[in-house]
């Protein structure tokens, strides 16, 4: 069985706050995803898009900074 990913309505992700950091490196959070089993992984724009690829293939939901594009919305759809 096949399973198409697809932008969620907004009120499904929690929205970015000040507090939201990488959980990568601790910069600021550009983009929230939510993966299987609900959980939450958040990244800085520049981890979002280096790992751009995986990341896409387990994405559940995402919610992106509204001043940042994530290469991983085009992998999405």
């Amino acid at each position: 069985m096949t399973s198409t990913l697809t932008p969620p309505p907004p009120e499904t992700v929690a929205s970015l706050g000040a507090d939201d950091r990488c959980d990568r490196c601790n910069a600021a959070g550009k983009l929230r995803l939510t993966i299987s089993g609900d959980r939450e992984l958040v990244f800085c724009g520049h981890h979002a898009n280096r790992y751009a690829d995986d990341l896409a293939k387990i994405t559940v939901h995402y919610l992106a900074d509204p001043d940042f594009e994530w290469r991983g919305a085009e992998l999405l759809s």
